[in-house]
């Protein structure tokens, strides 16, 4: 180079780990992390999912022994799928005062009372069909199924769930649960919106997790379609008008620049899900050696709060914490 003096030396500040960590612009914590949880009828069942390596089917019993680590990492939430006993096409087990999750709250609560329990509030686990909401003649109904949700969600919040997080998709239903949970007494429980859930295939091991495939057709009538953005940008700011307290972007990965579209539009707190799919892919090629997992694992962790995430719901909330606390 003729003028060695104009060289910027950008190398400085990476030469030795300490400098790194000095002048990092992204730093993850186990606050960050919200631990999803799936919860099954019986008793002393830790059954592990096939697609899904080191995430457990568990019964109400098991759930405090599995979520001890947690909070000792420094977990501060946890968020509760339920599979019930049985289902209909009413999902009454979604609203059901002894349902699963509600018997899943009242235990954690029991065990852990400064644990943040997040409800998911969704009706596809209950349904015999599958679907997200009530069915006739083959159309999934909008109005009915948000008048579900919303009784859901009062339940879910009278077992003690200090959050509840609606994620159907359903047109009106945040307005609706919030109209809910204020006429009983709720006023004071925040709601989490799935406000851009996109219809991904990156859900397919939760599928398996949650028992919750269609029995027919697909959840694209709900849904957002994945090539749009700014149409994600509408269901936030309507999401945020009906009174969401906080809203999230799923999947995550796939989806970085929705998750930065929404940070730069909307000054409100901000989650995204590391869903099952991204789990499982990188589960899959560290256990064949085409990866190292745990480094790919924070890696995608850091780029999803680097892209404006304050939250993010991933399986992989123990493993980071443990690397990041050093335990």
């Amino acid at each position: 180079m003729s003028n060695m003096q104009e060289v910027r030396r950008h190398r400085r500040l990476r030469m030795k780990a300490g400098l790194r960590t000095m002048v990092r612009e992204t730093a993850l914590s186990p606050d960050d992390f919200i631990y999803p949880l799936f919860v099954v009828p019986g008793s002393s069942v830790r059954r592990e999912i096939g697609a899904m390596p080191g995430v457990y089917h568990l019964s109400v019993d098991r759930l405090a022994v599995e979520v001890e680590p947690a909070v000792k990492l420094g977990i501060p939430a946890v968020i509760l799928f339920g599979i019930p006993e049985s289902k209909d096409e009413a999902a009454s087990g979604a609203y059901d005062p002894d349902g699963i999750v509600q018997r899943a709250i009242r235990a954690l609560k029991r065990e852990f009372p400064e644990l943040i329990v997040i409800a998911d509030c969704c009706l596809c686990e209950y349904t015999s069909h599958g679907h997200c909401g009530i069915v006739r003649d083959g159309v999934i109904l909008n109005d009915e199924s948000v008048a579900l949700l919303a009784r859901a969600a009062v339940s879910q919040a009278e077992a003690g769930a200090d959050v509840i997080a609606p994620s159907d998709m359903f047109d009106g239903r945040v307005a609706a649960i919030r109209a809910a949970l204020d006429a009983r007494g709720f006023a004071q429980i925040p709601i989490l919106s799935y406000a851009a859930k996109y219809a991904s295939c990156f859900y397919g091991p939760f599928r398996e997790a949650a028992q919750s495939a269609p029995a027919f057709g697909d959840r694209r009538s709900h849904q957002m379609d994945p090539p749009n953005v700014r149409e994600a940008l509408r269901e936030i700011e309507t999401d945020i008008a009906e009174g969401a307290d906080a809203v999230m972007v799923k999947p995550a990965l796939a989806y970085l620049d929705v998750i930065r579209a929404a940070r730069q539009r909307f000054d409100i707190p901000l989650a995204a899900y590391n869903v099952s799919g991204e789990y499982a892919m990188v589960k899959a090629a560290a256990e064949r050696g085409w990866l190292d997992g745990q480094r790919a694992m924070m890696e995608i962790l850091t780029a999803i709060k680097r892209a404006g995430a304050d939250m993010i719901l991933t399986y992989h909330a123990v493993e980071a914490a443990r690397l990041l606390t050093g335990q």
